[in-house]
């Protein structure tokens, strides 16, 4: 796990930290759709600081599950999404936090009074709550405490 610059974390693109090519949305839609590699999992735990299995259960996958996906490579679209997902959460509480990924995974797993007392992490583990973390991350960056 490192530290990123305030540099880097501006400049970091959607799904860039599990290997997404920086590219427009329509082909980061594409790249879903033909599933992430495998290899994306281990870049975001390092990242991150998350466990390989950690993210596996915030993106449903059973052990077993996850070794075949490791034998295969790859993951599923569905799988792929919400790896982007969670991805997505760690790279917005990283530039709020200027780089400092212990920080920023320290607060994504810390209940918050504001998301009916669970983490951050947890009310993000659907597309809706995702962005309801996401929106509180900006209102904390404005300096609206809610």
């Amino acid at each position: 796990m490192h530290r990123f610059s305030k540099s880097q974390t501006t400049r970091l693109q959607p799904g860039s930290i599990i290997g997404l090519r920086d590219e427009s949305p329509f082909a980061i839609v594409e790249q879903l759709r033909e599933g992430v590699a495998f290899h994306g999992i281990l870049k975001l735990s390092k990242a991150s600081g998350f466990s390989v299995g950690r993210i596996a259960s915030f993106m449903k996958i059973p052990p077993r599950t996850l070794v075949r996906r490791k034998a295969r490579r790859l993951f599923t679209p569905g799988e792929s999404e919400r790896l982007l997902r969670l991805a997505r959460l760690f790279e917005k509480s990283l530039q709020l936090f200027e780089g400092d990924a212990v920080s920023a995974r320290e607060w994504l797993e810390s209940p918050r009074a504001v998301l009916t007392g669970k983490s951050p992490i947890e009310f993000g583990e659907t597309e809706v709550g995702a962005r309801e973390v996401e929106q509180l991350i900006g209102r904390l960056e404005h300096g609206v405490f809610s």
